[in-house]
């Protein structure tokens, strides 16, 4: 994987509590100089509209963090993140209806997302807490509400993207390790594993360990 196809797989990422509009503008000014997608908080996506170094891709997170906001919550939050700009939608699944065994509530809530916008909806399954079962339940709800993919961690939870469960949930969907991936060679492993995407913090780090990266530009 080249330099730039590398970065382009990135999305540098800010999504804590105490965010503000300046560690936005941090997290979109490192995506768009090194060649990544940024994900920010919904509450910034008009700012990050208008804003005159923005990366040409920026997700958001909708049901963020814990996936408790009632289906039709979750379904007007993806709807006006679409409409402030949003270009990807993370959206995390309701873990205590899984865990109740309510897949089809879980997948209902997942394609009402799907259909309201018309851009790619990845659903984030919590990895660490569930259990093996669990996940193949979790990507099998993401499949039969078409979305696009599928993404292991909020970073709320203990423990992020692992190899084992990468390869897992790539026999499904496409997948967006996510969580405690935070240097180059750390980004190949859950690449080689079958990701795609990497969600990270430290996106800039992470790129400039690219051997093309020289400085990083």
């Amino acid at each position: 994987m080249d330099r730039d196809e590398f970065a382009a797989s990135i999305d540098h990422t800010v999504l804590g509590p105490e965010t503000t509009w300046g560690d936005v503008e941090t997290v979109l000014d490192g995506a768009a100089d090194h060649g990544m997608n940024a994900c920010i908080p919904p509450c910034y996506l008009p700012e990050a509209a208008d804003y005159e170094n923005a990366p040409e891709t920026i997700a958001t997170v909708i049901g963020f963090p814990h996936g408790q906001h009632a289906p039709g919550t979750k379904r007007d939050e993806a709807v006006a993140a679409w409409d402030a700009g949003a270009d990807e939608i993370d959206l995390v699944i309701n873990v205590g209806r899984l865990k109740a065994g309510e897949d089809d509530a879980v997948a209902a809530e997942i394609s009402d997302v799907v259909a309201a916008v018309p851009v790619p909806v990845k659903v984030i399954i919590e990895t660490a807490l569930l259990t093996g079962d669990e996940k193949r339940r979790a990507c099998e709800a993401a499949v039969d509400a078409d979305a696009d993919m599928v993404k292991t961690s909020t970073g709320f939870a203990d423990g992020g993207a692992t190899v084992p469960d990468v390869e897992l949930m790539s026999e499904y969907l496409p997948v967006k390790a996510s969580g405690g991936v935070g240097s180059y060679e750390e980004a190949m492993e859950m690449f080689d594993a079958g990701a795609v995407r990497i969600g990270a913090s430290s996106g800039v780090a992470i790129v400039e360990g690219h051997p093309e990266s020289g400085d990083g530009n």
